[in-house]
C-alpha cells in the first residue's frame, strides 16, 4: 500500500484488510480482470478503489478509469470514496449520472479528472457524442455488476467496453451475489479473469439475529407503526424494505396520517427528493427508511440496526442483499421477516441455507415476545 493510503487506512481506525481486500487488491494492482463476490458490507469498494490510487499517473491529462453503477446514489456515493482516499495523492474524480445536467457535467470533463464515476446511460451517451474520451482508459471498474447485467444495460456496457483499447483495457467486477449467467457475461468481455468468491463464513457477520412476525398484508403497516413507536425502538436506525414503489408511496402516506414521518426512498422521487430523505435518515432525525430494493443497491446506510422486509423476500440472493444492510463490519443487528403463514416455510429455507437460527416474534403491550420455535 502507498504511503498515503497507508496513512488514510490507519487514519480511519483499519487494521486488517477484509477477505476481499486481502485477495483482489493484489490482482488489480497487477492489472489482471478480476470477476468478485463478496457479500454487503465486506469493503469491496475499497477493494477496487485503493489499486486504482496506487495505478494512477497523476500527470496524465485524461481519464484513466470508468467506474459503472447501476443508481445515481451509488454512483454519488463511490464518488465520496474516491475523494476522501484519492486526495492525497492527486487522484481527480468527476460523477456523470442520468438526470443531471448536461452542460455542468461537460464542464467536470474540462477539468480533465483521472477516474469517473456514473451510470451506463449518460456515460455511453457521452461517449457516442465524442465528450468523453476513451483511449486513454485503462481500468473499467463494473459495480454491482449483477444489476449492470441486466437486460437494459448489457448493450451500453459492451459498448462502453469496445469503447476502450482491447490491448491495454482491465475490467473488474463486484457484486455481493453474482450467478453463473452473470459471471459467463463477464468472461466473454475479459481477458482471462481470475473469480474471486468470498464466502459468507469468511465475513465477520456480527451478531445478527435473524427473526419472523406472522401477519396478513393488510396488517403490515400498521405492525410498523407499532414497532417504530416501542420504547425498545426508539433508539434504533431502521430500514424497510418493500416490492412496489406504490406500496411504499402508500404506506408512507398511512404512517404520515398516523403522525409518524419517516424517509422514503424509490425511483419516483427526484435526485433532491431522494438526497433529502437519506440525509435525515443518516443524521437520526427519523427513524426509519421506507424503500425498495433498487433504490437502495450498494448504498452504504452506517450504524442500520434494523432490517425489516415488510414484504417477503422473494429469493435467497434477495434476503442476502437486504439483510446485508445491518451488522456489517461486526456490529450488532436483527433482521426481521414479515410472513404470511404460506411464506414460513419459504423464510425457513433460506435461514437454513444461510445457517442462521430463526426465531418467532410477536409484539405485546408494546414490547417483543419472543415464540417457542416451531418448526412445523
Amino acid at each position: 500500500m502507498l504511503e498515503l493510503t497507508q496513512k488514510k487506512w490507519e487514519e480511519a481506525g483499519f487494521t486488517d484488510m477484509t477477505a476481499v481486500q486481502k485477495q483482489v487488491i493484489p490482482l488489480l494492482k497487477e492489472r489482471k480482470d478480476v470477476i468478485a463476490e463478496s457479500p454487503t458490507g465486506t469493503g469491496k469498494t475499497l477493494a477496487y478503489v485503493l489499486p486504482l490510487i496506487e495505478n494512477l499517473n497523476g500527470s496524465q491529462k485524461l481519464p484513466q478509469a470508468i467506474i459503472l453503477a447501476p443508481s445515481k446514489e451509488l454512483s454519488m456515493q463511490i464518488l465520496d470514496v474516491l475523494q476522501q482516499w484519492g486526495k492525497d495523492a492527486g487522484l481527480k474524480a468527476a460523477s456523470i449520472i442520468g438526470g443531471a445536467n448536461p452542460k455542468r457535467q461537460l464542464e467536470k470533463l474540462k477539468k480533465q479528472p483521472h477516474v469517473i464515476v456514473g451510470t451506463p446511460g449518460r456515460i455511453h451517451e457521452l461517449i457516442k457524442q465524442k465528450k468523453l474520451k476513451m483511449h486513454e482508459v485503462k481500468t473499467i471498474v463494473l459495480d454491482e455488476a449483477d444489476q449492470l447485467f441486466l437486460p437494459e444495460h448489457r448493450d451500453e456496457i459492451g459498448q462502453i467496453v469496445k469503447s476502450t483499447m482491447a490491448d491495454q483495457r482491465q475490467l473488474a467486477m463486484f457484486s455481493a451475489t453474482l450467478s453463473e449467467d452473470i459471471v459467463k457475461h463477464g468472461q466473454e468481455i475479459m481477458n482471462d479473469p481470475e473469480v474471486v468468491r468470498v464466502g459468507r463464513e469468511e465475513v465477520n457477520q456480527g451478531k445478527v439475529r435473524h427473526q419472523f412476525m406472522v401477519c396478513e398484508a393488510r396488517e403490515k403497516v400498521d405492525m410498523i407503526r407499532r414497532m417504530v413507536r416501542m420504547d425498545a425502538m426508539k433508539k434504533e436506525k431502521s430500514l424497510a424494505f418493500m416490492q412496489e414503489v406504490l406500496d411504499v408511496m402508500t404506506a408512507a402516506e398511512k404512517l404520515n396520517y398516523k403522525n409518524l414521518e419517516i424517509a422514503v426512498l424509490h425511483s419516483d422521487l427526484s435526485k433532491e427528493e431522494r438526497a433529502a430523505s437519506m440525509r435525515k435518515f443518516r443524521k437520526g432525525e427519523l427513524p426509519l427508511l421506507l424503500a425498495t430494493d433498487v433504490a437502495t443497491r450498494g448504498l452504504d446506510i452506517q450504524d442500520v440496526t434494523y432490517v425489516i422486509h415488510m414484504d417477503a423476500a422473494e429469493n435467497l440472493d434477495q434476503y442476502i442483499h437486504r439483510s446485508g444492510r445491518t451488522g456489517r463490519a461486526g456490529a450488532e443487528g436483527t433482521v426481521l421477516s414479515f410472513v404470511t403463514p404460506g411464506e414460513i416455510k419459504k423464510l425457513r429455507r433460506f435461514a437454513k441455507e444461510l445457517n442462521v437460527e430463526l426465531e418467532e416474534v410477536t409484539m405485546y403491550r408494546g414490547k417483543w415476545v419472543y415464540q417457542k420455535n416451531n418448526e412445523s
